[in-house]
């Protein structure tokens, strides 16, 4: 309970009787300028008001939130409590293994185990384990599902011991719905009640996208699963006080633009201003003209704008939606607190005090699509086949593809020689013998991701433009493989219900699960005979996406051209067969009247998309479908998993291992030892993702991880994924820089998970390298430019970098959830200081580092980094120690987050 330093509680009528609540306008006439806040802010502020236990929130702390200055935020320390946690089964089940660890490691200790249990509502949905394994036929979604639960019963079981072994953890079970829907169609209160007291729904997730739920007025965002394992086990996120940008929307969009058009829009904008760390909250009149699931499309995707949030205030729409999703007292609660405590939102609200601005008026916004390579890269459709063209000749360092003149003409050839259609077999056709693809070819073509799939009106869009196109008499290209994965199984019901499921699936999109698939590399093989063309003939084929993550290598190995779309428009490609087409003036397809069908001619009217979701989008659907969301399917109750507080490893699993970072745990940390005789391990550019650090998709045979299964006697066809192995270290610190688009410049002209090992001057695979220089005794760092770490909250990028022996990373910038994940782990972000890299310094990544940390450390001081050529001279630069915070600090003193919390328990 809060100390109530403040004399701030107070007390509210609410149609759930009188509740209790931490004033923020009792704070005002203190003389606290609270009411200016932005209401992110605001929120922030509460929460430390209302924990304020002068121990991890102190007096200090409200006073200082409170005086939040716009136009002079100083980088203090602010101690975020949320009020629950949310997981994805890839970045889930490596929390619950190492929470399991940590356990054992009490236990070894001498000390109570059940110390380590969530004190916060933890919510676990596994929704990233479903691949696309067969597609375009009714039953797909079953097999699929039925191959699921075949790959991942071991995962599966785990996950049911820590419904039992935890107190304050559920899950939603396979088959439900991807992770960020389930959130804002059913999980989320907005606001919450706990003995009485009423405050806002805060949460951070292990996803990146958390930030989706911004879009219905709660403050929450992704963070590593180190962070969210402290914040369950009741340690605050510690983070920089940050600025807050306001976007103004005004206007409302013009016909035949999305809401996917509109978020590649705001995607570009932020990133160009430049966001990272900092708040975003969107204002103005335009937010009236704007849908909940619009405003959660462009919140979901403030990862790849760069920001910590993409804050949407609460308002009457938010509100409507409670309403319409079923849950009426949620938003009579919500409609009560927010008003009371100066969180509601309406178009005659004074605009907050923002540390910046930036604006756009809706009717500007035109049809988009963003790639080949970079969420941020919006592309008007108008221009996709200009751009297209331009980036197969352009160079690798400008994200394009490298070919040469004499390359633009390779094309491969399909050879059909029967007509299943699942992606073991060949592909179906219509009495053709042979197809012939260039260039551009649409391989992939997906409906997925919880971007755009929790959106009626592209949902919809979608199908209206289908069965136009269907009655047009058009086809899709048997080479393409279509697929179509709901958010929830709301979507499917009002589908059906409008009768836009048969032409959807007339045109291959039938439902392949209810998950993250494509968007997450999930996509499955394509077609034995396709992947053979293309392999052949290295082509350069393209997958047309509505997700929000379209890096190097993670849709599909095979497929190089990667574009984000909304769904009617990956339906239109789908058509089409090719992103070398300009879909504004070159026809689709030929219609059964033998006449050109052009994009314009079935493209659905935004009125015709209204009636569609008024008609057929009811508060019914989401009571019913979600009346027993944790029940699951009979597959999924009929698994046992075992008992017990604590976990029993297996030696012999290839999928839960116990991780190695408690096996010699001492009470006493290590003193921090300076980085002396260090090797470059990897040099790298920009944009370098999470992506590049740890796929999350295919394993390949020939790699140390297939390689390492191999030798466990795991067949190819049982490998799963990457995300799905994060249970075990050994797998997991084999693929950490494994993505086979990785542009390593120590091996210039070589893509891949390679290296240079400096000792003999022999390339090899980064992780046989790493193991040969531990051998050595040698430390290593990493070198990279801007915006290091883009992407995911992907913990074993810095997990595995920590595995590996990589003692420092030093960047031109970082993007914050990988930076915050590199000090949980006990590796040092460094950052050049401005207008220096490694390029500028002349660094080829044969020299030798010594970094002194011989010193008293304090966060973001100067650090001195001395580089030593292979001829003898040196020269040194200082760069600047991106520990952030005091407690950031504390953390790198014990070696990461987790060794810091079981010392603190321990004593």
């Amino acid at each position: 309970m809060s100390k109530n330093s403040f004399n701030t509680l107070a007390e509210l009528n609410t149609a759930q009787g009188k509740v209790k609540y931490y004033s923020l306008d009792a704070l005002e006439k203190q003389g606290y300028a609270v009411g200016s806040l932005p209401f992110s802010m605001k929120v922030m502020l509460e929460q430390a008001l209302r924990q304020q236990d002068d121990f991890e929130i102190t007096q200090d702390d409200v006073a200082r939130v409170a005086k939040w200055d716009a136009t002079n935020v100083q980088p203090t320390e602010l101690p975020f409590k949320p009020a629950r946690v949310i997981l994805q089964d890839f970045s889930g089940v490596p929390c619950l293994v190492d929470l399991a660890a940590m356990r054992s490691a009490l236990a070894r200790l001498g000390a109570d185990p059940k110390k380590i249990n969530p004190l916060v509502p933890v919510d676990m949905v596994i929704d990233h384990s479903v691949q696309v394994d067969f597609f375009g036929t009714r039953d797909a979604f079953n097999k699929n599902l039925e191959m699921e639960f075949q790959r991942n019963n071991e995962r599966y079981k785990f996950a049911k011991w820590g419904q039992q072994a935890f107190q304050n953890f559920g899950v939603v079970p396979p088959g439900t719905g991807i992770v960020h829907q389930v959130n804002l169609e059913y999980l989320a209160k907005v606001t919450m009640l706990k003995d009485g007291v009423a405050f806002p729904d805060t949460l951070v997730g292990t996803d990146s996208h958390t930030t989706m739920i911004n879009g219905l007025g709660v403050v929450g965002w992704g963070v590593g699963g180190i962070e969210a394992e402290a914040v369950m086990v009741g340690q605050p996120l510690y983070m920089v006080t940050p600025e807050v940008i306001g976007f103004k929307l005004y206007g409302a969009l013009r016909e035949g633009v999305t809401a996917t058009d509109l978020t590649l829009t705001v995607v570009q904008m932020l990133r160009k201003k430049g966001v990272v760390e900092k708040f975003v909250e969107f204002f103005g009149t335009g937010l009236s003209n704007m849908s909940l699931a619009d405003r959660a499309t462009i919140a979901n995707m403030a990862p790849e704008y760069g920001a910590t949030m993409g804050f949407f205030p609460i308002d009457a729409e938010s509100l409507r939606y409670l309403r319409n999703t079923g849950r009426s007292a949620a938003a009579d609660l919500t409609e009560a607190y927010a008003k009371a405590q100066g969180l509601f939102r309406t178009d005659n609200t004074p605009d907050p005090a923002f540390s910046d601005t930036l604006e756009l008026d809706l009717g500007t916004v035109e049809p988009s699509l963003a790639g080949p390579k970079r969420p941020q890269d919006r592309v008007p459709l108008t221009q996709v086949k200009a751009q297209f063209k331009g980036a197969l000749t352009a160079p690798t360092k400008d994200r394009g593809f490298g070919l040469k003149e004499e390359d633009l003409n390779r094309k491969a050839t399909i050879r059909f020689d029967d007509r299943r259609r699942t992606a073991d077999d060949a592909v179906a056709v219509n009495g053709q013998s042979s197809i012939v693809l260039g260039h551009g070819a649409v391989v992939i073509a997906a409906i997925t991701s919880c971007t755009n799939t929790s959106n009626p009106s592209v949902m919809l869009g979608a199908g209206i433009l289908a069965k136009k196109a269907v009655e047009k008499g058009l086809r899709v290209p048997e080479y393409v493989k279509t697929s179509l994965a709901p958010g929830s199984r709301v979507v499917t019901e009002y589908l059906a219900d409008a009768k836009l499921i048969e032409p959807l699936e007339q045109l291959g999109f039938n439902v392949v699960g209810y998950g993250c698939t494509t968007c997450i590399g999930n996509s499955g093989p394509l077609p034995q005979l396709v992947a053979n063309a293309v392999t052949e003939s290295n082509i350069v084929t393209s997958a047309v996406i509505s997700g929000n993550r379209n890096f190097e290598g993670r849709v599909h190995p095979l497929v190089k051209a990667n574009y984000l779309a909304s769904p009617p428009l990956v339906v239109a490609y789908a058509l089409a067969g090719s992103t070398d087409v300009d879909l504004t003036s070159e026809p689709l397809g030929v219609g059964k009247d033998n006449r050109p069908v052009y994009l314009r001619d079935i493209w659905p009217t935004q009125a015709e998309i209204q009636d569609a979701i008024n008609a057929h989008v009811k508060p019914e659907m989401f009571t019913q479908e979600y009346s027993g969301v944790r029940t699951g399917t009979e597959a999924w109750q009929a698994i046992s998993g075992v008992e017990g507080e604590l976990y029993p490893w297996d030696e012999y699993s290839t999928y839960i291992q116990e991780p190695p970072y408690f096996t010699d745990f001492s009470l006493a940390p290590k003193p921090i030892q300076s980085v002396h005789g260090a090797r470059v391990l990897g040099l790298f550019g920009d944009s370098i993702t999470t992506d590049h650090i740890s796929p999350a998709g295919d394993i390949a045979v020939e790699s140390p991880a297939g390689r390492w299964l191999e030798d466990h006697d795991v067949a190819k066809a049982d490998f799963n994924q990457y995300g799905a192995r994060r249970g075990n270290d050994k797998i997991m610190t084999r693929g950490t820089f494994a993505n086979i688009r990785l542009k390593n410049q120590l091996v210039p002209g070589i893509e891949g998970g390679v290296t240079k090992y400096h000792a003999d001057g022999s390339i090899m695979p980064i992780f046989d390298a790493a193991m040969n220089y531990k051998q050595d005794g040698t430390p290593l760092v990493v070198l990279a430019g801007k915006e290091y770490g883009t992407g995911s909250s992907r913990d074993w990028a810095a997990k595995g970098s920590a595995l590996l022996g990589v003692r420092a990373v030093i960047a031109e910038s970082y993007e914050r959830i990988h930076r915050n994940n590199l000090v949980g782990m006990g590796v040092l972000p460094l950052q050049f200081e401005a207008g220096q890299g490694w390029e500028i310094l002349g660094i080829k990544g044969d020299e030798v580092f010594d970094i002194d940390l011989s010193g008293e450390l304090t966060p973001r001081q100067k650090l001195a980094v001395k580089v030593t050529r292979p001829d003898g001279t040196s020269f040194s630069f200082d760069a600047v120690s991106r520990l952030d915070t005091p407690v950031e600090v504390n953390y790198f003193k014990n070696g990461g987050i987790l060794p810091t919390v079981l010392r603190g328990m321990v004593k």
